[in-house]
């Protein structure tokens, strides 16, 4: 079941078990239009079906999407459909800026950083989610993965300031992650049997994380960035 689904269905300590990163995320997220003045204009590059739309009502928000990522979305709310690496506005139009898992899907992730640099206003901000150990996805446009320094040298390389960056969980998240994934590959007549089993295990290995303090095995990274003075 996707996340959106089981939003609905169960409590809120179970979905940050079972989807530990995406309430990581969503948990971020709201600090972070919570830390944005009012009437700001925030960018959500790559916006998809806009789903990050209502968390910046106190904000002008514009989303921005190519609109090809996954068949089934509907993106007709949208404010602008174009190319991340083409932006279609001012330099130093924006004051802020969203881009939740979205630069993998870009075929040149460096330009889509340059172009939000150039599109930002002085000491603007950025609030960016890569994935790490993630599987394949909206193929075929599915392009790239990101270490913890590969995203900090792209930042830096044009004229951000990283102020915070939080692996989404270590080696235990992402083993909890992958038996529960494992679950799709089973005939459906065997999924139940294979819940009950599978679902308490993963259950408990997610709650061994504080063990594995470096967190290279992660399934992605939050980071809170800052656009440099020039």
């Amino acid at each position: 079941m996707s996340y959106d689904g089981l939003r609905r269905l169960v409590p809120a300590w179970l979905r940050l078990q079972i989807f530990h990163f995406e309430v990581l995320i969503e948990e971020a997220l709201t600090a972070y239009s919570a830390s944005l003045p009012p009437v700001q204009r925030v960018l959500d590059a790559g916006a998809g079906e806009g789903r990050y739309r209502d968390y910046f009502k106190r904000q002008l928000y514009t989303g921005i999407d190519l609109g090809v990522g996954d068949k089934g979305w509907d993106y007709s709310g949208l404010d602008c459909v174009a190319n991340l690496l083409e932006l279609p506005f001012r330099t130093a139009s924006f004051d802020a800026f969203v881009s939740v898992v979205t630069l993998e899907h870009v075929t040149d992730p460096s330009a889509a950083i340059a172009e939000m640099a150039r599109v930002a206003r002085p000491s603007a901000t950025l609030f960016l989610v890569v994935p790490h150990e993630w599987e394949v996805h909206q193929h075929p446009h599915d392009y790239f993965r990101f270490t913890r320094y590969g995203i900090t040298m792209l930042l830096e390389k044009h004229g951000w300031q990283i102020e915070r960056l939080s692996p989404g969980g270590g080696y235990f998240r992402l083993l909890s992650r992958r038996l529960m994934n494992g679950l799709q590959f089973l005939p459906a007549w065997l999924m139940p049997f294979a819940a009950i089993l599978v679902v308490p295990a993963a259950l408990v290995v997610g709650l061994l994380d504080p063990l594995d303090t470096k967190k290279d095995y992660t399934l992605g990274y939050i980071c809170w960035a800052k656009r440099k003075s020039i």
